[in-house]
């Protein structure tokens, strides 16, 4: 009876840490992942995605160029994934989280990561030099949501003019919905227009309305977010404002 009972336990536990266990990996996707170097292994700040310097230091240099499917033709930029090597001497089994800044294409890989990004699929420094030797490796990911500390930051691009022509980068989104569209309040027409995107996460209007500038942007084709407050008419390229809004 004794020998029976714990074999139960042991099935019954088995049964209950299964999930757990499967978790992870539930609706990940195969692929592999290579790298980049960039000073201190941080981001590139000449990213696709128009993010600039703070896109060498978003989410800790944990950061990923992607590849087309995953690129959206910009749309997705600013995602999030987890990230798992899928060599067990060498992996990390925690995997490493990651946010989308650039666009690249490698040798069948949806990833090319940075440096530090990359150190972090490995247990420990040793088994890093052996993956960063390797050069590729072979993953599992899947798209999680953003987690982001603050609100969504509306980023006047450094390409804008005052007033002639306003472009605009959405930073530290959160959830798992893409930007795909945004749009400015015209007063004098009492409607709103939508803005072109300009390359990656840049969007841009040119001849804006003077004054404040009001925007609203959509998330994955459904619903529309208005920051609290409208951008003051004094704008700068490079100044970055708190919408005072964020996705929970």
């Amino acid at each position: 009876m004794e020998l029976g009972f714990k074999h139960e336990v042991g099935v019954v536990c088995a049964i209950l840490l299964l999930p757990a266990l499967c978790s992870c990996y539930e609706y990940a996707t195969n692929s592999r992942a290579s790298y980049y170097s960039s000073p201190g292994g941080y981001g590139n700040p000449r990213g696709a995605c128009g993010y600039g310097e703070y896109g060498m230091t978003m989410n800790n240099g944990n950061v990923v160029a992607v590849s087309g499917g995953l690129w959206r033709n910009g749309a997705g930029c600013g995602a999030c994934y987890k990230v798992w090597c899928k060599r067990a001497e060498y992996c990390n089994a925690k995997g490493v989280y990651v946010v989308a800044t650039d666009y690249g294409e490698g040798d069948r890989t949806e990833f090319i990561m940075s440096k530090r990004g990359f150190s972090e699929l490995g247990k420990n420094a040793a088994a890093f030099a052996k993956l960063l030797k390797e050069g590729v490796v072979n993953i599992s990911f899947k798209r999680v949501p953003c987690t982001f500390p603050s609100n969504i930051k509306l980023h006047v691009h450094e390409s804008s003019k005052n007033p002639s022509y306003f472009a605009l980068v959405l930073l530290n989104v959160n959830g798992m919905s893409d930007i795909t569209a945004v749009e400015i309040w015209q007063r004098e027409q009492k409607r709103w227009e939508p803005l072109r995107r300009a390359h990656g996460a840049v969007f841009d209007f040119a001849n804006p309305p003077t004054g404040q500038i009001r925007l609203r942007f959509q998330l994955g084709y459904k619903y529309w977010l208005l920051p609290k407050i409208p951008i003051p008419a004094n704008w700068n390229p490079g100044a970055t404002y708190d919408s005072q809004v964020q996705l929970y």
